[in-house]
Parts: C-alpha cells; structure tokens; sequence
C-alpha cells in the first residue's frame, strides 16, 4: 500500500511502469510501428525496457505495409499506426475496442530547403500555384501505403492538378524521409508528417497544409488479440501515454495524446 501511494503522490507514469517492471515477469513483445513514429518509439523503447525489464522487438513499415502483414498472419502483442488502419483490424475481430488508445496525432506540413525562397501556402489556391510552379515535388508514396502519402494524393485530385504534378514528382526508391530529397537539391518541395519533416537537416518548414486541405493523422496503439502477454502489453501501451513520452513527442513535432 505504501508504494502505491508513493506512485499516487508522484504522479509519474515511469515510476508506475517501474514498479510493474518489478512485480512482473519479463517478457519480449513484439511491437509493430508505423514510420510516422520511428524515432519517438526507437527513443521511448529503451527507457520502457530499462522501466520494467521487458524486452520489446520492433519492425517498422508504413501503415499499409503493416496492415498487409497483418492480414496475411503476422502475430504481434501491440500495433502503433493511424487510427484508420486499426479500425479494419477491429472490425475484422483482431482488435477488441476497449484494448484500443490514442497515443499521438500528427498534421502534415510542407518544406523547402535552407535558405531558399519561402513559398506561398496560405490557401487551398496559394498552395495551387505554388505547385504548379514548382519544379519539382517530393512526398510519401501512396503505394507504400503511408498516411500522408495517400492524403496528399488526395489533395493534389482535390485541387485537380493531379495530371500537372504527376511528371514532376520524385519518390523515395523506399520509404523514409522524403525530405532529404529536398535537402540535396534532388525536389524542391517535400510534403510529409511534420515529425518526419523535423528530422531532416538542411530544409526549412514552410507551415502546415491550408485550410480543410490538412488531415490530421491520429495514431493509435492496440493490443492484438494474439498479444501473449496482454499485462505486459498495457504497460507498453500506458507508457507511450507518460508524461516523458509526452516530452519527447513534442520535441519530435509530434502531438502527444494527453498524458
């Protein structure tokens, strides 16, 4: 009773993944992650680690990548990607939906090189022209099945220049961040998460997409019905709700879901 009420008065969720991490067996759980968040759970995955003695093996792939794997019978303990993508495994009985939290959210920015000039994006129709100018674009492809990608495919029908762009877009030979592209003079405008854009050296962050444009992207972990270990699973998932995942989420341009 006297460490819960210490846990209580400090009101930390490492402290209280730390006592877990003592109560309870080690386990190793395998953890699927959408790319949007790769550098928040290769940071957070270690301190959870230290916290409570689990051990966790990752593998990062976009959102349709990892929806791919999972139709075709990949067993994992938890998920981390768009909330979008955890909803077909709900419905398809993979996914209870109280096992199902909001961990982060994400807009979609877009982004030049250092020192270049700063295009006008500051409506739907600014961002138009500013496009069509362009020389070049570089953004997620939506055949990997990436979240931002497959909006912004979305945006360039929506704006109906879909044609105009297609020539002049270049994508990653694989998924990353597109941005570099940007940085070595290879694009001249990126568009990707904004935590995927802050990465990358060498760019400038012109702002958000305008307007009803943006899509708020809302990441979601789940524990899977096929989690081995459905204790050890919450607390992975409790964790990415901490007030130091919440820190770090920030810092990484990432909205963190309250802690």
């Amino acid at each position: 009773m006297k460490i819960r009420s210490l846990v209580a008065a400090a009101n930390i969720g490492f402290v209280f993944l730390l006592v877990v991490g003592i109560d309870a067996e080690a386990t190793e759980l395998k953890v699927l992650s959408s790319i949007g968040l790769q550098t928040v759970m290769e940071d957070l995955g270690p301190k959870f680690e230290r916290a409570t003695g689990h051990q966790l093996r990752i593998t990062f792939d976009t959102t349709g990548g990892l929806i791919k794997r999972v139709q075709g019978g990949e067993i994992a303990d938890v998920i981390v990607i768009p909330r979008q993508g955890i909803d077909s495994f709900v419905k398809d009985g993979k996914v209870a939906t109280d096992n199902v939290t909001v961990v982060a959210r994400s807009g979609i920015g877009v982004a030049v090189r250092k020192g270049a000039p700063r295009p006008d994006i500051s409506s739907p129709e600014a961002l138009k022209r500013t496009l069509l100018a362009a020389k070049s674009i570089t953004y997620s492809n939506p055949a990997d099945g990436g979240a931002s990608g497959v909006h912004f495919a979305k945006v360039l029908d929506q704006l109906g220049i879909a044609n105009e762009i297609k020539p002049k877009t270049i994508f990653l030979l694989k998924p990353g961040p597109v941005a570099v592209l940007v940085a070595n003079g290879e694009a001249e405008i990126a568009v990707h998460q904004f935590q995927e854009l802050i990465q990358v050296a060498g760019i400038e962050i012109v702002g958000p997409l305008p307007g009803n444009l943006q899509d708020t992207v809302v990441f979601s972990a789940a524990i899977m019905g096929s989690a081995k270990d459905a204790a050890a699973s919450k607390a992975l998932v409790d964790f990415l709700r901490t007030s130091e995942a919440a820190a770090l989420m920030k810092a990484k341009g990432i909205e963190p879901a309250t802690p």
